[in-house]
């Protein structure tokens, strides 16, 4: 679905009407996740477990970070597994990602990024994902998303804001973008890592320094340069900020002719592959798209549109880079050291 465009107000500090008329529902909400969370005796998994998580619906460059620190864990030797809940995808799990088998409508599409990386489990109980990893090999679980399931026991949080976006209208779902009340999810976090660049995320930044919670600056940037060959380019985009996958390639010189954007996790139709293709055509444009939309259309029947779509589109991998990874890291293991002596 699309974020409405009231989570996000043009002025900032504005409440518009449908905000206010959902804020009861809102409340009623972040109740009852309060006390699910007040209630919950969280299971200890036989590894550490590293949660990154965010406060509001919609795209952070959480599973960016998650990739980024993943690989310097396991430049150091660790066994990394992910688990996630697999979002969009049927699968309740535990069940271990096959990227030869499995496509997005099985596992969702992040779980199949993460598979490309290092072992993924998805799974609905969080706990039977973490022990099933345990089983499968792992020596540390980094888990994508899950920061408001209070069924795991976490040994490090990382709490991840988009800074150009913030907490929008600063509500509660559905009268706003937040998960969560901002008190509760900041007590719960290790460390805050704004992505991108703006100052909409400042405030939360300062209540987490006001806690002693470490801040990190992250940009989300191409893990490599694809060939993206000459002339104009057809971008297209399903994901959380589809204008911010638009923006990277500007950025990078790559011609724009236009942008399509569709809600986050979209699954592609036959007909939205064919508009994609007779409109590159139109346009004598290049196809572009992220890994995530790349995701959704594997597998796809081999005389379809969506298999013609995904044979002509560039992919653009990304990674979070992180200002101070170092610092970041290091704090990451002495939680790890912790949790192995307990």
């Amino acid at each position: 679905m699309r974020e409405p465009s009231f989570w996000y107000p043009a002025r900032r500090g504005a409440t518009p009407l449908a905000a206010r008329l959902l804020s009861p529902a809102g409340f009623l909400y972040g109740l009852a996740g309060r006390l699910r969370r007040a209630g919950a005796t969280p299971e200890h998994a036989a590894v550490p477990v590293i949660c990154i998580g965010n406060i509001t619906a919609g795209g952070t460059g959480k599973t960016p970070l998650a990739l980024t620190i993943a690989s310097r864990l396991m430049a150091r030797g660790e066994k990394v597994h992910f688990l996630t809940r697999g979002y969009g995808g049927r699968e309740t799990g535990p069940i271990r990602v096959d990227p030869a088998h499995h496509g997005a409508e099985d596992v969702g599409d992040e779980p199949l990024l993460l598979a490309a990386a290092a072992p993924t489990w998805v799974a609905a109980n969080r706990p039977e994902g973490a022990a099933a990893a345990v089983r499968g090999g792992a020596g540390l679980i980094v888990m994508d998303d899950g920061f408001q399931n209070p069924s795991l026991a976490k040994d490090f949080s990382i709490l991840v804001v988009d800074a150009a976006t913030g907490l929008g209208n600063g509500r509660l779902i559905p009268a706003g973008p937040l998960r969560e009340n901002v008190a509760d999810a900041l007590s719960r976090a290790n460390a805050l890592v704004l992505t991108g660049r703006g100052h909409a995320g400042d405030g939360i930044a300062a209540r987490a320094r006001a806690r002693g919670t470490p801040v990190f600056n992250a940009i989300v940037r191409p893990a490599a340069a694809p060939d993206f060959g000459e002339g104009p380019h057809l971008a297209f985009a399903g994901i959380g900020r589809p204008e911010k996958f638009f923006t990277t390639l500007r950025e990078m010189s790559v011609e724009l002719a236009d942008t399509v954007s569709f809600p986050d996790h979209h699954v592609f139709r036959e007909s939205d592959a064919l508009n994609l293709l007779v409109r590159a055509r139109e346009l004598g444009a290049r196809l572009v798209t992220t890994e995530k939309d790349a995701a959704r259309l594997t597998h796809a029947p081999a005389a379809s549109a969506r298999a013609r779509l995904a044979a002509a589109a560039t992919v653009l991998p990304v990674r979070a880079l992180v200002g101070d990874i170092d610092g970041l890291m290091a704090q990451i293991s002495d939680a790890v050291t912790r949790a192995r002596w307990r």
